[in-house]
């Protein structure tokens, strides 16, 4: 027996490493019972940044109160905050460590996101792939989702929730709003408990179906919350996706203040139902229809779910004016290339800026006159006519689409 193999009394390992790999690393420590750290490293980066690799890995290791082990790092240029979520993770997976949080610097912490701000594009990350997090802020989405739910293996759900707790700490995600969906409860709950102290600015939680389940997330958040002092809102979003969610929205949606829209997940959605889901959506349109009318009478914002073919551009640009008419005020996007297609498709049109200037403009002439009446050319302006017309001003303000 190979003395070296028989010290060796725990191991785990994380990352990943090879040709489909970027930002990353692979880690295997094996914990023993004599010795120090000893340290074997393979990397491009070696020459440069090999010295450093191995300080924060021994720095990392002391922290989670290990002294003894056998490290085998296999880089792919990671980052620090990586670099420190990938060790965590192997020193967790050897049992080790548990209770302890290894941060990275953290960059100063921003504004909350205004409860009521622009959401019409939100694009997913998977969680557990580093190599989209950084460039995620450039592609120009309204709001960056990381993702521990769906895009995430569930033998990498742990090691995941580390990536993204250090990505809110280490990655300044520019104008976007910093979202993260959680895993359905109540695995969710120990998603919440590692990214909650880093100020997330809005939780996703999936597969709602009563207001039961937002009042438990959100009783956890509210503790995390006190025990780290933070005061400032994170919002919450539900996502409805079956036929009991639907049924529920409106409960849903006036469960709680902290909650500032609905969305619905179509795949699964449809999979309750047994229907195929179909690039026209009319197997779902009572849905939407059921959400966007809880939303609006919840005074909360509807999103609508993301379109799949990341090819169709055009489908999706159908898709997304539909979205619009039927008062979705946004929608996700799985594909950088979506999300100006998408801004379009939400936007004012020329004309129906053009028109609501008129009746504004009317309405102020109105108001400056002490009328209570207000016409435009030989037309009387219902009230309702006039608060649609403001509606759609101030939304093509916020888009830049007038002054």
């Amino acid at each position: 027996m190979n003395p070296l193999v028989e010290n060796v009394i725990r191991a785990g390992e994380a990352g990943h490493f090879g040709p489909a790999a970027r930002s990353d690393l692979r880690v295997r420590i094996e914990v023993r019972e004599t010795g120090g750290i000893q340290i074997e490293l393979e990397s491009r980066v070696k020459p440069y940044y090999g010295e450093l690799i191995r300080r924060q890995t021994e720095e990392v290791l002391e922290a989670l109160g290990v002294l003894r082990a056998y490290v085998q790092i296999q880089d792919e240029g990671a980052l620090p905050f990586v670099i420190s979520a990938r060790i965590e993770a192997a020193v967790r997976r050897a049992g080790l460590g548990q209770g302890t949080r290894v941060l990275p610097d953290q960059i100063a912490p921003r504004e909350p996101a205004a409860r009521d701000r622009l959401r019409r594009s939100r694009l997913y990350v998977p969680g557990s792939e580093p190599k989209y997090f950084i460039n995620a802020p450039l592609h120009g989405s309204d709001a960056i989702i990381l993702d521990l739910e769906d895009s995430v293996h569930p033998s990498e759900k742990d090691a995941a929730r580390l990536l993204v707790r250090n990505a809110l700490r280490a990655i300044d995600f520019l104008a976007c709003e910093r979202m993260v969906r959680i895993n359905q409860l109540p695995l969710g709950l120990e998603d919440l408990s590692e990214v909650v102290p880093e100020l997330p600015d809005l939780i996703l939680i999936p597969k709602v179906e009563s207001p039961s389940q937002i009042v438990q997330a959100e009783r956890h958040i509210g503790d995390i919350k006190a025990s780290y002092g933070i005061t400032r809102p994170i919002w919450i979003l539900p996502i409805l996706e079956s036929a009991l969610g639907i049924e529920n929205a409106f409960a849903i949606a006036r469960v709680s203040d902290n909650i500032v829209a609905l969305t619905i997940g179509l795949e699964d959605y449809t999979a309750d139902l047994g229907v195929v889901k179909t690039s026209t959506g009319a197997e779902t349109l009572y849905a939407r229809q059921r959400l966007v009318n809880a939303a609006h009478a919840g005074g909360i914002q509807a999103i609508d779910s993301v379109f799949g073919d990341v090819g169709d551009l055009e489908g999706l640009r159908a898709w997304g004016m539909n979205s619009r008419a039927l008062g979705f005020e946004g929608m996700g996007c799985v594909h950088p290339s979506q999300i100006p297609v998408i801004h379009q498709a939400f936007a004012p049109t020329p004309a129906e800026i053009e028109k609501a200037k008129k009746i504004v403009a009317a309405y102020e002439d109105a108001q400056q006159r002490g009328l209570g009446v207000v016409s435009l050319g030989s037309k009387m302006i219902d009230p309702p006519v006039v608060h649609r017309a403001l509606k759609v001003m101030a939304r093509a303000r916020e888009m830049g689409l007038v002054d």
